[in-house]
């Protein structure tokens, strides 16, 4: 009967353990948590999903007449209403949305058209009636639709959801809007100083992006000639101190982080860091005069990237501007960038090096649109979490989803190498193309379920989430 027995390992020893591949779900379903790296594998799963589900044009009337964006959109040669300084700058930017925010908790999304249309939707109404193609937007669940000279920026207040803030390159004013109040007035309104030229004569400077603290009293705008005004609401509405490049160029776009460090893009290729608790470049509030303050640091993006070996070899590297920054929620010390002429990357703020970089096809391989969406500023978003990018194309219609991912696995970072990843990984992790309807020169990111909104050169709103799944009753098919 021995022959017939199984032979068992001397008590002592310890069986070889067998090789499994781990479970990654087993882990997300115990703890209820998923690891980054986890979310990274499904990126492209999520990436791919994106679609455009539903497009809302700009057609709102203001007191029983179209307003200034819609009477645009029909009549899109007809510049008699603007005045003539303003006729070049418009023929340049062209129309369309030129930002869009949620709110805090995305139940609300502030945006502002070109020519001067601040509109404040209710995000689920928006959502519902993207169900159905060619729904039109119910204009009396507006919060706000107000006709300003031109707008270029607006902001939700992080200590108060109920305010929205926006600038315009045509005056130096900041206006502030309680969406609890049906008034087209402004709740608030912040002046910057005029500044005097050498024949004594006030220079009207615009003002570029806004940005606000979180402790409801800070509010900081950038200016076209390198200088950021800081106004404390509680003492004036005149800037009490500022920050400054020291460089004739103007600032295109800032950003404030958690740690009160304040960063400003311009055009000519740099980006500065100044900080706002102290030291050497303090921006404290110590007197009734608007002292200015130097950046702690400064970087010039063109010889970072001309650090990337493979990128300079291929490309002649010039200084760019820079259109957008914008800090990753997921990774805080990730900032993405996008330059004029479409490259895109981001900016290792622990290092001061390019991680990430890319590279569309240039505009003139398309010479019928090439010179109309080369003047077009865009500003790109980072999704909630994933760390992708998304960004308006330069050369079609369409929204560009990449993947920021801080790791070499990244198929955008500098030292991705596709060799060392197996065939499957390569296939499956790179950046996706969304085609949509219209030119986006704007998007923004739900802050909870990562649905994007892009705003268009048309001045429209597109939606890109995924389908609708709809149910119907027994013997029906399911249709998306």
């Amino acid at each position: 009967m021995e022959k017939y027995a199984v032979p068992v390992a001397p008590i002592g020893e310890n069986p070889k353990p067998i090789a499994r591949s781990h479970w990654k779900r087993s882990l997300i379903q115990l703890t209820g948590k998923s690891d980054r790296h986890y979310l990274h594998d499904v990126a492209p799963r999520l990436m791919q999903s994106y679609s455009e589900i539903g497009a809302f044009p700009h057609t709102y009337y203001n007191q029983e007449l179209p307003c200034v964006t819609h009477l645009r959109g029909h009549h899109p040669f007809s510049l008699d209403f603007i005045p003539p300084p303003a006729i070049h700058g418009f023929r340049q930017s062209g129309l369309g949305v030129s930002a869009l925010e949620f709110d805090a908790k995305g139940i609300y999304l502030a945006s502002v058209t070109r020519v001067g249309c601040l509109t404040v939707h209710e995000f689920e109404s928006l959502y519902c009636q993207s169900n159905g193609s060619g729904a039109e937007e119910d204009q009396g669940k507006h919060l706000l639709h107000i006709q300003l000279h031109s707008a270029n920026a607006v902001r939700w207040n992080p200590a108060n959801q109920n305010e929205v803030a926006c600038t315009s390159l045509r005056n130096n004013e900041v206006l502030i809007f309680d969406i609890g109040y049906a008034s087209s007035e402004p709740t608030e309104v912040l002046r910057k100083r005029p500044a005097v030229s050498v024949h004594d004569s006030s220079v009207r400077l615009g003002l570029s992006d806004i940005a606000l603290s979180n402790d409801d009293a800070r509010v900081l705008a950038s200016d076209t000639c390198g200088v950021i005004s800081i106004w404390d609401r509680r003492a004036s509405k005149r800037p009490q101190s500022g920050l400054t490049t020291n460089a004739t160029y103007g600032l295109t776009s800032i950003q404030l982080d958690e740690n009160q460090c304040v960063i400003g893009a311009c055009k000519s290729g740099f980006i500065y860091i100044w900080d706002l608790r102290g030291g050497r470049s303090s921006a404290a509030f110590q007197s009734h005069r608007e002292a200015y303050s130097l950046p702690l640091t400064s970087v010039r993006l063109s010889s970072m990237l001309n650090k990337i070996g493979p990128l300079k070899a291929q490309s002649n590297i010039l200084p760019k501007e820079i259109q957008s920054i914008n800090i990753n929620p997921s990774w805080p010390y990730q900032l993405g960038f996008h330059l004029d002429d479409g490259w895109s990357g981001v900016l290792d703020l622990h290092n001061f090096q390019v991680s990430h970089i890319h590279c569309p096809p240039p505009t003139w391989l398309d010479q019928l649109n090439a010179a109309l969406f080369i003047s077009l500023s865009r500003k790109p978003s980072w999704l909630p979490k994933h760390s992708i990018y998304a960004v308006g194309s330069t050369s079609s219609n369409g929204l560009h989803l990449l993947d920021f991912y801080p790791h070499t696995s990244s198929p955008c970072h500098v030292d991705y190498d596709d060799s060392k990843n197996p065939s499957e990984t390569f296939e499956c992790k790179q950046n996706v193309f969304v085609p949509l309807s219209g030119h986006v020169t704007a998007c923004a990111a739900h802050p909870l379920n990562g649905t994007i909104v892009a705003g268009t050169a048309e001045a429209s709103l597109l939606m890109i989430s995924q389908k609708h799944l709809c149910k119907k009753g027994d013997g029906d098919d399911e249709h998306s």
